[in-house]
C-alpha cells in the first residue's frame, strides 16, 4: 500500500480550499439559477463579513411583567344540585397602567365600553356571559386561554374553563378526558369532515358512528351501537378552571332515538332518551359541588354530532379555548351558519378574541399576499360581528417569527407590514386590535424569548411559561382600558 505522506494531506487540503475560494469569489449574492433550481454557496461578503444572531433587548419587557397568581321502567333522573352561589369574584384593583394597549376606533371604543358595563355587573346580577378564544396553534390545548381566563374569573366572577371538545386530542392541563376508540373526531379546518357542516360553536364535533342520511337507509336492518365519552377535573388546572358544579352537553344532528346514561364516579344518576329532531339542543346537569368523574354512554343506531360538553360555575364568565392548528380564520366559514349562531347566543356571548395569522407568515412572499390574507381576515371579523352583534372583536396579532437564513434566525421578511396592515384594517373595522409582535418587542425578539426559554425551538411558538407571559401582557392592556372606563367621571 502507498503510503500518504503529511505534505500529502496539507497538498489536497490546499487544493481544495483554492477551489472552494474560486468558487466563492464568483458566486453571485443570489445564488445560481439552473432549470427553475436555486443555488447557493458561500459568497465572499458573507464570509469576510457573516451575518451575526440579532436579538432584540426584551429585558426592560421581562422586568415589567408579573405573572404571579395563584325503557319499561321509568328513566333515572338526576336531582340536580346546585343551590346557585358557585361565581363570585376576589376582585381587587385594577390598574390605568400597561406596557402595551388595546387599539380600536371610536366605534370600536362604544363596543368595548358595553362590555366592559356587562362584565362589571355579572356577577352582582347573577348573570352568565362567554368570552370565546378562537385561534391556531399558539394557543391549542388551553394555551393562553388558562392564564387569561383565571385572571379574568378572578376579578370578573366565574368557575370552569367553560366549552371543552367532544373529544379533545391536544394536551392539557385543564381537564382530564377519555372516550371510546368508536368516537370519530370532525372539524372543519383539518382531517374528517362532516357533511352537515353542523360542528357549532368550536368548530369540531364527534360521532360514535359514521354520518349518514336517515332517510336513505334501512334502519331495521342496522345493529345498535353505543360509545362512550369520560370527563374529569384535573388537579393541575387554575384553581378557577378546576371548580364547576354545572356540567352542559351540546348536540343536534339526532335524527334516531339514541339513550344517554350519565354515571357518576360509577354510579347510573341520569338516564335521558336525545331529541330526535335533528336541531340544536343542550342537556344540563348540576351538581353541590365539583363532581367526579362523569361518564356519558350512548346507545343507538345513528350517532348525533357531539359538538361540545361546557364545564361552568352557577354565573360569571366563561373563557372558553378554541385552539384549530394549521388554520387561518377562514375556517370560520365553514361552519353551519345557523348551528354556530345559536350556540353562540345561548352561550351569550359578549367577547371573541380571534389569535390568527401565524400560519400564513411564510406564505407571504410580497406585499400583495400579505393585502390577499388581510382582507380575507377582515372577512371574518365581519363574519363575527354580524353573528354576534353585540359581542366586541379583539383581535390578537401574530406574533414574532424567526426563518432559518444563512444559519442565523431572523423575522420574516413580510411580518412587520403584515402586522401593521392587519392593525389598521382591525381598528377600521371597530374591532380592537393587540400587537403582540410589538408587546415582544418586535423585529428579532424571537432569538431572545427562545434565549429565555420563552419560546421554543421552532422559534415561532411560545413554551408554557412564555404563553404564561404573553397572556398577561394581554390582559393588562385588557384590564387597564376597563380601568379607564371604570375611571372615567
Amino acid at each position: 500500500m502507498k503510503e500518504i505522506k503529511g505534505f500529502h494531506v496539507a497538498l489536497y487540503i490546499a487544493a481544495i480550499m483554492v477551489l472552494l475560494g474560486s468558487i466563492m469569489l464568483v458566486t453571485p449574492e443570489d445564488g445560481w439559477r439552473v432549470n427553475n433550481l436555486n443555488f447557493s454557496f458561500l459568497t465572499t461578503e458573507k464570509f469576510v463579513h457573516p451575518k451575526k444572531q440579532e436579538k432584540a433587548d426584551i429585558s426592560d419587557i421581562i422586568a415589567s411583567v408579573d405573572t404571579t397568581m395563584n325503557a319499561t321502567d321509568p328513566l333515572l333522573t338526576h336531582a340536580n344540585g346546585s343551590d346557585g352561589s358557585l361565581g363570585a369574584p376576589n376582585g381587587g384593583e385594577v390598574s390605568e397602567n400597561a406596557s402595551t394597549e388595546l387599539q380600536t376606533n371610536e366605534a370600536g371604543k362604544q363596543q368595548l365600553h358595553a362590555f366592559f358595563e356587562t362584565i362589571s355587573t355579572v356577577a352582582s346580577n347573577k348573570e352568565k356571559i362567554s368570552i370565546l378564544h378562537y385561534g391556531d396553534s399558539q394557543i391549542e390545548g388551553d394555551r393562553m386561554t388558562s392564564y387569561i381566563r383565571q385572571k379574568v374569573q378572578d376579578q370578573f366572577g366565574g368557575y370552569g374553563p367553560g366549552l371543552i371538545p367532544a373529544t379533545n386530542v391536544y394536551s392539557t392541563i385543564t381537564f382530564k378526558q377519555n372516550y371510546s376508540e368508536n368516537f370519530e373526531r370532525f372539524t372543519c379546518f383539518g382531517g374528517g369532515k362532516l357533511e352537515s357542516r353542523k360542528y357549532g360553536a368550536m368548530a369540531s364535533a364527534s360521532r360514535f358512528t359514521p354520518e349518514y342520511i336517515a332517510d336513505s337507509i334501512d334502519l331495521d336492518t342496522m345493529a345498535m351501537q353505543s360509545g362512550w365519552i369520560e370527563i374529569e377535573p384535573s388537579r393541575s388546572a387554575y384553581t378557577r378552571a378546576r371548580t364547576f358544579n354545572n356540567v352542559k352537553m351540546y348536540y343536534n344532528d339526532c335524527v334516531t332515538p339514541v339513550m344517554l346514561k350519565v354515571y357518576k364516579d360509577d354510579a347510573l344518576i341520569h338516564e335521558e332518551e336525545l331529541i330526535a329532531d335533528g336541531a340544536q339542543h343542550t342537556m344540563k346537569l348540576s351538581f353541590a359541588s365539583t363532581p367526579g368523574k362523569l361518564k356519558y354512554e350512548f346507545s343507538g343506531k345513528i350517532s348525533p354530532n357531539i359538538c361540545a360538553f361546557s364545564l361552568e360555575g352557577d354565573y360569571g364568565v366563561q373563557v372558553s379555548n378554541i385552539g384549530m392548528r394549521g388554520t387561518s380564520a377562514n375556517v370560520l366559514g365553514g361552519i353551519k351558519y345557523n348551528t354556530i349562531k345559536a350556540m353562540h347566543a345561548e352561550l351569550n356571548t359578549k367577547l371573541v378574541i380571534m389569535q390568527f395569522g401565524g400560519n400564513s407568515v411564510h406564505l407571504h412572499k410580497d406585499s400583495s399576499d400579505v393585502d390577499g390574507s388581510v382582507r380575507m381576515f377582515r372577512r371574518y371579523i365581519k363574519y363575527v360581528q354580524e353573528m354576534n352583534p353585540d359581542a366586541m372583536v379583539v383581535v390578537i396579532g401574530p406574533s414574532d417569527m424567526s426563518h432559518l437564513e444563512d444559519q442565523i434566525y431572523e423575522t420574516y421578511p413580510f411580518l412587520p407590514y403584515f402586522v401593521e396592515e392587519l392593525r389598521k384594517m382591525t381598528i377600521a373595522t371597530g374591532a380592537g386590535y393587540w400587537n403582540m409582535y410589538a408587546a415582544m418587542g418586535g423585529k428579532n425578539s424571537m432569538p431572545a424569548w427562545v434565549e429565555k426559554g420563552l419560546a421554543g425551538k421552532d422559534y415561532i411558538h411560545f413554551t408554557n411559561a412564555g404563553a404564561k407571559f404573553a397572556s398577561q401582557l394581554f390582559y393588562n392592556a385588557l384590564i387597564a382600558e376597563y380601568a379607564k372606563w371604570k375611571n372615567t367621571p
